[in-house]
């Protein structure tokens, strides 16, 4: 894991734009197929937008139906952390950066094999850095 980052809010708010300081740090969310990664068949490695971490690789992504970019385990079992999030009225697995906390979605225990997951991640909190 990469080392952890601590800022404040104001410097997260240098950092980031509006629409990603909203959802790694407010915990908000895009409305699904309007995000830049929903729709990515591009090769590569998702970062986190806040701090540069590897969280996914492209080739655990895959077409879930969404509307969000969705992938079926992390790029290592400690690039991300979970936590029940029971906002909304629902009861949920909040998906967060192991290294910065910044929220990143939530996963559900719909997805394909290998690992029956479906971690579904907002694209405004990814930064795809393409293979080369």
């Amino acid at each position: 894991m990469e080392s952890k980052v601590e800022l404040t809010a104001a410097e997260w708010r240098e950092r980031l734009t509006p629409a990603q300081y909203e959802i790694l740090r407010n915990k908000g969310t895009e409305r699904a197929f309007t995000g830049t990664y929903w729709d990515e068949h591009g090769d590569g490695t998702y970062r986190c937008a806040g701090c540069g971490a590897e969280l996914f690789r492209s080739d655990t992504k895959f077409e879930s139906g969404s509307g969000w970019p969705s992938f079926y385990e992390p790029s290592s079992l400690d690039s991300v952390v979970t936590e029940t999030d029971s906002s909304y009225g629902m009861v949920r697995t909040e998906v967060m950066c192991a290294a910065c906390g910044g929220h990143l979605g939530h996963v559900f225990d719909d997805g394909p094999t290998p690992t029956g997951l479906r971690y579904c991640i907002n694209s405004a909190a990814l930064d795809l850095e393409r293979s080369s």
